[in-house]
């Protein structure tokens, strides 16, 4: 046998790593990008990548070098698995942060094993047939014990490949990495749009700056924030607060305040029948009582549901990965129940489920309610789905509302219709005709049952005449369909499929606000999230409206939801961060960039990058100090 022939048998496990792994990031990059995809242009990071890794393999002797090949196939497998399931139902790719925040994966694990899929198991195909090769079959054992101890170079020997592949492969990356800085720039140092690298630069790309993010954030956030900085948020937040406040200013003083947030509840069933039967009846009926909010978006990001509750009790945007529930827990807020309490109400948190789900039993108190109804505090008499059902938690929650001193703000978040919603026996005997046994079907099931309930507590409230004395909220807090289902809601929606803009476009939540004697009702098309429920709520309460990243949607003029994957829209034009591109809303069409737009976009990446600062330096405690 020749002496390259020999070298090549002797290293063919590096080859073999290198291609395999390529191959893998590959089709990852390919399954996460919903539009055009092109592999020879992910190619080239992918690769430089993957070498960087099988460098470090020739600093172990031939034995340690495929242990350790072996334990990062293993590894990036894993990951890429993890991050397509995270994928398939965040619409983002998995962080440190989300990593460490994954002991909530436990009671929500059905919501994650209903996205995975069986050819998810390839991922790891080479490692068993590898295995199963080196042990059992002739050619493999002869080769494991041939080279196994040939070949023990020094290690003076072994510097130079390792130094030739991560010298290439450091190289091919700066050229992709300068590339993507001047098509997005300020997008490596600050990550608000992990997808969008992870489909530039690979996978294992991003992974390598997740790490160096999380750590560099690690140091920094021990390191004092600049006063230029400090300066620059509290500027932001001075000339945000500084707008007109005459539309219902405060309409709500002495009123109880009740808001509910509901569990997956998006626009789309609204005012929408099935069979003739309308989805949402009550929802239907109390919006035309209400002030209703038609372009109102969710902007949570990997913290669901307590994303939800915190832009909608803070006005800051949650944080890019993982939760601030966890990450944050140290910090002051300067949250709504707070406020309410200086104005002397009784604030009070009502859900069904672990008093510990999400820390809210820490975060609550932090935020300013005074009682926090958990789990411990109801009869578990029926559950559906995570835990207690709506309609016992409306029931039970009713009576301990009506025991408050008035007045009151009551905070309520339901659970029934809680992804995957399998538990379709209990949610009644809605016909979804032919979409019967699909995921569509069954959250229409379960979102027409949590309608019921949330219907019989507000009849409940009106009868009991609260309704005179009181302001209701109600509004969604996150999406219900994952992407990967959208031929099924195309199908319930009576369209062929959806593009880019128009799935966009369907990620709007309900939101109405209901005052005494059904005043002020109508529709409100202005653009806007759940990070502007506070400052609308603050100017009909009097309340304070500093330290607020979001706007009163009564009194402004001009609407805008950024998301926190750097996404925005004013109502008329919508960027679409993943994509890289601006849309005309009412044509649908492409436009090109300009320098307004251009603008724009660099105004969302600092509102973004100050609400980060804000959490990250504690800046609210620095703030009310001085």
């Amino acid at each position: 046998m020749s002496k390259i022939s020999s070298k090549i048998l002797n290293y063919l496990d590096i080859i073999f790593f290198i291609v395999f792994i390529s191959i893998k990031l590959l089709c990852f990059g390919g399954q996460i990008e919903t539009g055009y995809f092109s592999y020879k242009n992910l190619f080239s990071p992918v690769f430089a990548s993957v070498i960087i890794l099988a460098s470090l393999a020739f600093l172990f002797n031939t034995k340690g070098r495929r242990k350790f090949l072996f334990i990062c196939n293993l590894i990036i497998s894993l990951f890429i698995i993890i991050d397509l399931n995270y994928f398939r139902y965040f619409k983002d790719v998995i962080s440190i942060p989300a990593i460490i925040n994954g002991l909530l994966l436990g009671p929500v694990k059905s919501s994650i094993e209903n996205l995975f899929k069986a050819t998810d198991l390839l991922y790891v195909l080479d490692l068993v047939v590898f295995s199963i090769l080196r042990k059992h079959s002739k050619y493999g054992k002869r080769y494991s014990k041939k080279y196994s101890k040939k070949v023990n170079l020094p290690f003076s020997q072994r510097l130079v490949p390792f130094l030739c592949l991560f010298i290439l492969g450091a190289s091919m990356n700066t050229v992709s990495f300068i590339k993507l800085s001047k098509e997005q720039p300020r997008l490596i140092s600050t990550m608000y749009n992990k997808v969008y690298i992870a489909k530039n630069l690979g996978d294992l790309n991003y992974h390598y700056l997740d790490i160096f993010n999380f750590l560099s954030n690690s140091i920094s956030k021990k390191a004092p924030v600049s006063a230029q900085a400090q300066e620059e948020v509290k500027g932001f937040l001075q000339t945000n607060s500084e707008k007109p406040t005459e539309n219902l200013k405060g309409a709500g003083v002495g009123k109880n305040l009740i808001v509910i947030q509901v569990e997956a509840l998006q626009a789309f069933p609204i005012n929408r029948k099935v069979n003739g039967v309308e989805i949402t009846p009550n929802l239907n009926k109390w919006i035309k009582k209400s002030a209703y909010f038609n372009n109102y978006f969710y902007q949570t990001a990997a913290g669901g549901t307590s994303d939800a509750e915190f832009l909608s009790n803070n006005s800051l945007y949650p944080t890019d990965s993982g939760s601030v529930t966890y990450m944050y827990t140290g910090n002051e807020f300067n949250a709504l129940p707070k406020a309410m309490v200086n104005e002397g109400y009784t604030t009070a948190a009502f859900h069904g489920y672990r008093e510990s789900f999400w820390n809210r039993n820490i975060m609550y108190p932090k935020y300013g309610f005074q009682n926090f109804y958990g789990e411990k505090s109801y009869n578990i008499d029926e559950k559906i789905g995570l835990g207690l059902s709506d309609k016992s938690f409306f029931n039970q929650a009713f009576e301990k509302i009506k025991a408050l001193p008035q007045p009151y703000y009551s905070f309520m978040v339901t659970l029934s219709s809680h992804f995957p919603y399998d538990d379709v026996t209990k949610y009644g005997d809605f016909n979804v005709e032919d979409l019967d046994g699909t995921l569509v079907g069954n959250y229409l099931k379960a979102i027409h049952y949590t309608d019921e309930q949330l219907g019989m507590f507000l009849d409940k409230l009106d009868k009991e005449g609260i309704t005179k004395n009181s302001i209701i909220v109600v509004y969604g807090d996150h999406y219900a369909i994952p992407k990967k289902n959208d031929k099924e809601l195309a199908k319930f929606l009576g369209t062929n499929g959806f593009t880019d803009l128009q799935w966009m476009e369907l990620q709007k939540v309900p939101m109405l606000i209901h005052f005494p004697n059904d005043k002020h009702s109508g529709t409100y098309p202005i653009y806007g999230g759940q990070i502007d429920l506070y400052p609308t709520l603050a100017n009909m309460f009097n309340l304070p409206s500093s330290n607020m990243m979001g706007k009163d949607l009564f009194n402004s003029k001009q609407g805008k939801v950024i998301f926190r994957n750097g996404s925005f829209s004013d109502g008329n034009m919508f960027y679409l961060s993943p994509q890289n591109t601006y849309y005309d809303i009412k044509t649908g069409q492409a436009i090109q960039e300009n320098d307004n737009l251009k603008n724009a976009k660099e105004a969302t990446i600092n509102q973004l990058e100050y609400s980060d600062l804000i959490l990250k330096h504690n800046l609210i405690k620095k703030f009310n100090e001085n």
